[in-house]
């Protein structure tokens, strides 16, 4: 698999053997923030998807979808989405990082017009917040959704 990372030109694609590494390491799904985000949910009786593309012909998915809610939840790291708090820009390599992080806030911007565009609602939360906190935010709109309690604006 390593080995399909690399350029044609036979270079790496990653600045050094480090940022190779943690690079391959990263997972796109199942990250420790998600994880507690989906257990506090759990906990308070919220079923939902896992990794779900929302929209079948949009080519994102989300953390935790609410199909017939119709909402989405990504749980964003703070680096990789640019958090106004605790993103650090990249010391080395700084062009390359700073516009992936820049395409990826406009990818995220992108996502959420679009599904609001198509009436979900879209929840995103950060790496660093509590995860009974963020949990209690998805079953206010949920019951919201439902028709239950009065909740979040949509």
């Amino acid at each position: 698999m390593i080995e399909d990372l690399a350029m044609t030109s036979g270079e790496s694609w990653a600045s050094n053997s480090r940022v190779r590494r943690v690079m391959i390491g990263n997972r796109s799904r199942d990250t420790m923030p998600e994880m507690a985000v989906r257990r506090a949910c759990h906990a308070l009786g919220l079923r939902y998807r896992v990794d779900h593309r929302p929209i079948a012909s949009l080519r994102r998915r989300a953390d935790l979808v609410f199909p017939t809610e119709q909402v989405a939840v990504f749980v964003d790291g703070c680096y990789w989405h640019g958090c106004p708090d605790h993103y650090v820009p990249s010391k080395s390599n700084t062009t390359y990082w700073s516009e992936k992080i820049k395409s990826n806030c406009e990818r995220d911007a992108n996502t959420d017009s679009t599904l609001h565009a198509a009436g979900w609602y879209v929840i995103r939360a950060w790496q660093h917040e509590a995860p009974d906190a963020v949990a209690d935010r998805v079953a206010a709109v949920i019951r919201a959704r439902r028709g239950r309690l009065p909740g979040p604006p949509d």
